[in-house]
């Protein structure tokens, strides 16, 4: 394992964000000084990562350690393909500021969040994908190739930077407090018909388990690596959907044909996909395996806190 030295002082960019937050607290935990970067008022460092120029004046005279970008441009779930197009924007031009920031205020370590999803959309079998599959693929549609492109760069830009060590960390879908309620509050309102998953799985992770990840890559990635973050029990979307539905009380989302979710074209997508991942490279080199195994352990989890 590489190891970096504790007590560091780290840039989080994207803190207010919900991965952010929980990003934040594991940090602060593990001994680390956390300053957040972004828009609003509670982060020390006040800047847009679309703003080049903005960004760069913000953080000059600053110096950190390591930076972590974590920063998103997703509100809510994303339904189409346009609602990713803000995010794909981010993850190009805003990766690219990031980085001349991180390199102006002398961090050696970066580590940015990515996705499993850069794997490509699709059916992948049912072999876990490693770290040696291919990512990045080209993607099946015009769309679909806009969002994969965009992951391509942020590691790219990521893992490829001189002078900065790279650690790009390939993350499942996300639930847990934060994460979670926007589907707890579809399914109270009965708004969130979902297709049967037909065996269909893709790989989960749980918030606050995510976010000791990002410590354990931050402490102990390889420079130049990506790593897998997802936990060990891969579920469809409505499988999932209906242990919140379970865990919650909540009555199950109503079944409809997968033909029907077509106009939401990105949910529709992500839905239709089948994806499993082997998480051995983290569990080896950072030392990180998931406090829950599975979604009905997480949501078990979050239920227990609010009660």
């Amino acid at each position: 394992m590489a190891t970096m030295h504790t007590n560091q002082s780290i840039l989080l960019a994207g803190a207010s964000g919900v991965l952010g937050r929980h990003i934040a607290r594991a940090l602060t935990d593990a001994g680390h000084k956390v300053t957040g970067l972004g828009r609003g008022k509670d982060n020390g460092v006040r800047a847009d990562l679309m703003d080049r120029d903005a960004l760069l004046r913000a953080v000059d005279g600053h110096r950190f350690d390591t930076v972590i970008h974590a920063a998103t441009a997703l509100r809510k779930p994303p339904m189409r393909h346009s609602g990713m197009h803000a995010t794909d924007a981010l993850r190009v031009g805003g990766t690219a500021h990031l980085v001349e920031a991180a390199q102006a205020v002398g961090a050696r370590r970066f580590v940015a969040e990515s996705m499993v999803f850069g794997y490509g959309y699709g059916d992948h079998g049912a072999r876990p994908v490693t770290e040696d599959d291919p990512f990045g693929p080209p993607g099946a549609s015009p769309e679909l190739e806009r969002h994969i492109a965009a992951m391509r760069t942020k590691e790219r830009l990521t893992l490829g930077t001189e002078e900065l060590d790279g650690i790009a960390l390939r993350f499942g879908l996300f639930y847990g407090p934060g994460g979670t309620d926007a589907l707890l509050t579809l399914l109270r309102k009965r708004q969130l018909p979902v297709p049967d998953d037909g065996g269909r799985v893709l790989p989960w992770v749980e918030l606050s388990d995510a976010a000791r990840a990002v410590v354990a890559a931050v402490e102990r990635g390889r420079p130049g690596q990506a790593y897998n973050v997802a936990d060990r029990t891969p579920l469809g979307f409505r499988a999932h959907v209906l242990c919140v539905a379970e865990e919650f009380g909540l009555a199950k989302p109503m079944t409809v044909p997968r033909w029907l979710m077509k106009p939401m074209s990105y949910a529709h997508t992500v839905m239709s996909t089948t994806l499993r991942v082997s998480t051995a490279k983290a569990e080896r080199e950072l030392g990180w395996t998931p406090v829950y195994p599975s979604s009905r352990e997480g949501l078990a989890a979050m239920r227990a806190a609010v009660r």
